[in-house]
């Protein structure tokens, strides 16, 4: 006898998140997000490792070509094309990130293989990752306060993009229009995360100069080991409390938000490969919406 598939909305939606029908606790986001980070940081940090080493192999491919990367930082030129490569080498595999956060923000489970899982949708991926960079930069060059704005609210355009199977420029728009009602909220999550970074970087300033410098590095791998999937576990909560997500499962889920906390380990990874494939259905999403 077929399974019967269900799917339920969990979290917010679109319709509430227009009106800025949500809300952002701060406290409680982050509380849920360290509860996942204890339990799935691994996917994500491997996942960033392999992400980061091919930026690294990218980077000294193209900074070769131009005469080494001290020639391609005198170079704006230069410069500006590296990081346009990087971009679209390494984002459609950042993407898969993200959306681990999404996923056990539902909890459902992950692996590194959920990296590569979401890349029919790379070349909107990169699309909305090129138009987000060029916004912010301009918001930064015109006055910094802009640039903040714009990379607060637009922090959610990747998972639209995956999970809602939307455009680019509806992603942006959508992503401003709806974030915009909890800017000072989202600031607060979003600085708490920024300022951990800083104190994570405090032993490597401090011990530069000396003979203790490996303990400096040694203490911020720790630290971002866990700070880094804090933030990607940060990101998918919020994005399930504004735009909500669409869980495919043969289980009973209501709309409760604590409800996809009840689901078995088995149940997590049938559901969880039920909701990669609806993401990707699509035979093929270049230049389509």
């Amino acid at each position: 006898m077929p399974e019967k598939i269900t799917i339920v909305q969990v979290g917010g939606n679109i319709e509430s998140a227009l009106k800025g029908d949500y809300q952002i606790n701060v406290q409680a986001i982050l509380s849920e997000a360290w509860q996942q980070t204890l339990k799935s940081r691994l996917a994500i940090n491997l996942g960033l490792l392999f992400s980061f080493i091919l930026g690294v192999l990218v980077s000294y491919i193209v900074s070769s070509y131009f005469g080494g990367i001290a020639e391609v930082i005198k170079n704006p030129e230069a410069t500006m094309l590296l990081n346009i490569v990087v971009t679209i080498a390494i984002w459609p595999f950042i993407a898969g990130v993200e959306m681990m956060g999404v996923l056990h923000a539902v909890g459902m489970k992950t692996d590194v293989k959920t990296t590569f899982a979401f890349l029919k949708r790379a070349s909107w991926v990169i699309i909305c990752t090129l138009f987000t960079s060029v916004l912010t930069n301009l918001g930064f060059q015109l006055f910094i306060i802009p640039g903040i704005f714009l990379v607060v609210t637009l922090s959610l355009t990747v998972p639209l993009v995956i999970e809602k199977k939307m455009s680019p420029m509806r992603a942006i728009i959508l992503s401003v229009q709806s974030l915009r009602f909890k800017f000072l909220s989202l600031f607060s999550l979003y600085f708490i995360l920024f300022m951990s970074l800083i104190v994570l970087l405090l032993p490597i300033v401090l011990l530069i100069e000396s003979s203790f410098i490996p303990l400096g590095i040694m203490i911020f791998l720790f630290g971002i080991s866990f700070l880094a999937p804090l933030f990607y576990n940060v990101k998918g909560i919020v994005y399930r409390e504004v735009f909500g997500i669409s869980l495919a499962t043969n289980n009973v889920v209501g709309n409760d938000l604590n409800s996809h906390s009840d689901l078995s380990e088995e149940s997590s990874e049938k559901n969880s490969e039920k909701i990669k494939e609806k993401f990707n259905s699509d035979p093929d999403d270049t230049f389509s919406a």
